[in-house]
């Protein structure tokens, strides 16, 4: 009877963790960021760092990079097919859009598209506000993110007791390309950015408006010690913690893929980036569809 009884006992623990097992697998979720260029990897990492069992796929556009530049019909189509094609081949639980201006322009149209949850990024002003209550603070994000109405809405809601000054630029965004590809961009930098700052009054806070320009912090907070470099990462990474409930599990880190839209431009720093992270388990060229939506 004993032996029966112990027999017994084993086959119970062994359909428990039969079951745990399962329950587990289940609850390890899979999050899709995308960007046209480099930028989103800075969302990637604060993601990483909060929640190293999601297994994350980074998808960038840079078969038509620069994104801030183009007309807002022409990126909305783009967006939507891109990211559309890439949801129906991954299959993920939940898709970031990891740029500003990809945000302000597709976010309602995704939304509608697609049955998975769906992240934007916003400029972190209201932060920077909180942080310096009547102060002047500093916006610096790409030329569409600044002349938008939506920025607009945002500093008047969050920062009107405040002075925000705006210095949008789209070489900020090439600079952050090439640091990631290991080029010595801190003069050009110190150049471009130190001529707004020094027109301005003295800013405590500084909003970093685009996902490219973090990429440059330890430059900027070398430069400008004085000076809180803000950026929406780690709100974006509380986010998807509240969206996708996971099993914390210490032995095991989430598997990374690396899909980009240029066949003919391998992505050689996103890919370094990621590597640094952990093996890259998938690294390809995305097909993307045309797909229909109102």
């Amino acid at each position: 009877m004993l032996s029966f009884r112990s027999g017994w006992g084993k086959i119970c623990i062994s359909l428990l963790n039969c079951r745990l097992s399962f329950f587990c697998s289940a609850m390890k979720h899979t999050v899709l960021i995308f960007d046209s260029g480099v930028g989103g990897l800075s969302i990637l990492q604060e993601v990483r760092q909060l929640l190293p069992n999601l297994a994350l796929s980074y998808l960038m556009d840079n078969a038509a990079f620069p994104y801030g530049v183009q007309p807002d019909d022409v990126l909305l189509r783009r967006i939507v097919n891109v990211c559309c094609s890439a949801v129906e081949v991954l299959q993920p639980d939940l898709l970031i859009i990891a740029c500003n201006t990809a945000s302000t322009i597709a976010l309602p149209a995704l939304r509608q598209q697609l049955s998975i949850p769906v992240v934007g990024v916003v400029p972190a002003i209201k932060v920077a506000a909180n942080s310096a209550p009547g102060g002047h603070i500093g916006l610096l994000a790409t030329p569409a993110t600044i002349n938008r109405t939506y920025t607009d809405d945002l500093i008047a809601e969050f920062a009107s007791g405040c002075t925000v000054h705006r210095f949008g630029s789209s070489e900020l965004v090439l600079l952050a390309e090439e640091f990631m590809l290991g080029y010595d961009i801190n003069s050009a930098l110190i150049e471009h950015v130190g001529k707004w700052i020094d027109s301005t009054p003295t800013m405590t806070h500084v909003v970093l408006g685009c996902t490219h320009f973090p990429l440059l912090n330890p430059l900027l907070q070398r430069q400008w010690p004085k000076i809180q470099w803000i950026d929406s990462g780690n709100a974006i990474a509380r986010r998807v913690q509240q969206l996708l409930p996971v099993i914390l599990d210490d032995n095991k880190s989430g598997e990374l893929q690396l899909l980009w839209t240029d066949a003919k431009q391998m992505p050689t720093a996103a890919e370094t980036f990621l590597s640094q992270m952990g093996p890259i388990s998938h690294a390809a060229p995305l097909s993307v569809k045309e797909f229909s939506y109102t």
